[in-house]
């Protein structure tokens, strides 16, 4: 009977820890913690990049190219407010923070000139641009000795952190989808509406 107790409890405490290693990632960061939730993001725009360069029509690469701002906006927002200050205060890193902060200005004033040009004829070197400094700037924020392995090192609360980040980030995403709402309810410009009329 002991024995069967004990085998029972055995195999219980196996099943609680692969629940617990089901939730975290194989570089030891868990799915749902600040460093997770970064590297999730990461991996989307990836895809979305990855997504552009197959696109055949240029209405679907604008498409792509809106879902990359949007989720690049929305993932240097919440570094920014949020991980980047929590952070620096935990490692006293400022070379990491500050180059940090120099790539994500780089890359929103290129965002603003892929919003703001449209399709041009330079729309498809920004993307690639764009392409080129995001991935320099995740290799650096993942590599060892970078800012997510030195935050891992540190005491940062990063289960806390993820549930901010993860929170603020629902909030801007619903704040982009009412903007695109509005833009579309918009009525066309008076001249263009008296044209319109008049045929």
């Amino acid at each position: 009977m002991a024995k069967a107790r004990s085998a029972k409890r055995g195999r219980r405490s196996k099943t609680s820890q692969s629940r617990r290693r089901s939730k975290t990632a194989a570089n030891g960061s868990r799915r749902d913690d600040a460093i997770g939730l970064l590297k999730s993001d990461h991996r989307e725009v990836e895809h979305l990049f990855d997504s552009f360069e197959s696109a055949r029509s240029q209405e679907r690469k604008q498409e792509i190219a809106a879902k990359i701002c949007e989720a690049l906006k929305a993932h240097t927002t919440i570094e920014e407010e949020i991980f980047y200050p929590a952070f620096l205060e935990a490692t006293d890193e400022t070379d990491l923070h500050h180059e940090a902060e120099i790539e994500h200005a780089g890359a929103t004033h290129l965002i603003e000139e892929i919003e703001s040009a449209g399709p041009d004829d330079h729309f498809e070197a920004r993307i690639t641009v764009l392409r080129e400094m995001i991935r320099h700037h995740v290799k650096e924020e993942e590599q060892r000795g970078g800012m997510f392995s030195e935050a891992q090192s540190s005491d940062m609360d990063l289960e806390e952190l993820g549930r901010q980040l993860r929170e603020r980030k629902l909030e801007l995403l619903g704040e982009a989808a009412e903007d695109m709402t509005a833009s579309r309810r918009r009525p066309p410009p008076q001249g263009r509406a008296r044209e319109v009329r008049e045929r």
